[in-house]
């Protein structure tokens, strides 16, 4: 007997719960630092039948970010950065550069410019940012030159990359592959201000409603199926 209606439901269930732990992972974050909301995108495979009919079937493999900055909030601290329009900080970690909004950092013990976990910003050449012990009057211009006083200590780097080129790394950074990233023209840097997530709370919650009923949906028509294959094999050992 034809299991397919099995098949097509099943894999509509796979790529619901796919989207659905996206979409918990989006709700989990929403106040976290710099956070970029992710969505899911679905690649539909279509096979014609004899009866010149069809049968189609989706992959999920696929996410995408949203680019959409998320709100900027004063917090007047002095290490803290938001960047205003596009580009991410470029940081070092022994996987290779990555790339982040959460512009949360702080000085080192070794006197290097560090996010919370230690991995180190780096400028516009790719490398570590020291910041004197004694340095005063830290002050970031728009373009991100980092100076103390009247002495200039480094630009923080500004790049921006291709969303094919990037893997989600940890909550809030990406990788890039084959360093595919390229500096932003004119970036806009604002000291003493952090960008919130961008995920938009109703918006996730609506979806996860919707999703969770494409589920419950597919898994009635599983249990249809199976019913009306119980019944066809009741009947048919009723009439040997």
């Amino acid at each position: 007997m034809d299991n397919a209606l099995h098949y097509l439901a099943l894999n509509r269930q796979i790529g619901l719960k796919f989207e659905m732990d996206v979409i918990a992972n989006n709700i989990a974050n929403l106040d976290t630092t710099g956070f970029r909301r992710e969505g899911v995108s679905f690649t539909e495979f279509v096979l014609a039948a004899a009866n010149e009919n069809s049968v189609s079937m989706a992959d999920s493999g696929a996410r995408h970010i949203l680019d959409r900055p998320g709100a900027v909030s004063e917090t007047n601290g002095t290490f803290d950065f938001a960047i205003e329009g596009p580009g991410f900080f470029l940081l070092e970690a022994e996987e290779g550069p990555i790339l982040t909004r959460a512009g949360s950092f702080q000085i080192s013990q070794d006197g290097l410019l560090t996010t919370a976990t230690g991995a180190p910003v780096l400028d516009v050449g790719g490398a570590q940012i020291p910041i004197p012990i004694e340095a005063k009057d830290i002050a970031v211009a728009d373009d991100g030159t980092i100076s103390a006083g009247d002495d200039v200590l480094a630009q923080l780097a500004i790049v921006d990359a291709e969303q094919v080129n990037m893997t989600r790394f940890g909550n809030t950074a990406f990788q890039v592959r084959d360093d595919n990233f390229q500096p932003v023209v004119d970036p806009k840097v604002r000291q003493g201000a952090l960008e919130s997530s961008n995920v938009d709370a109703i918006h996730e919650i609506a979806r996860m409603i919707e999703v969770t009923r494409a589920y419950e949906l597919a898994q009635s028509v599983i249990e249809d199926e199976d019913e009306r294959v119980r019944q066809s094999i009741q009947t048919l050992g009723e009439n040997v």
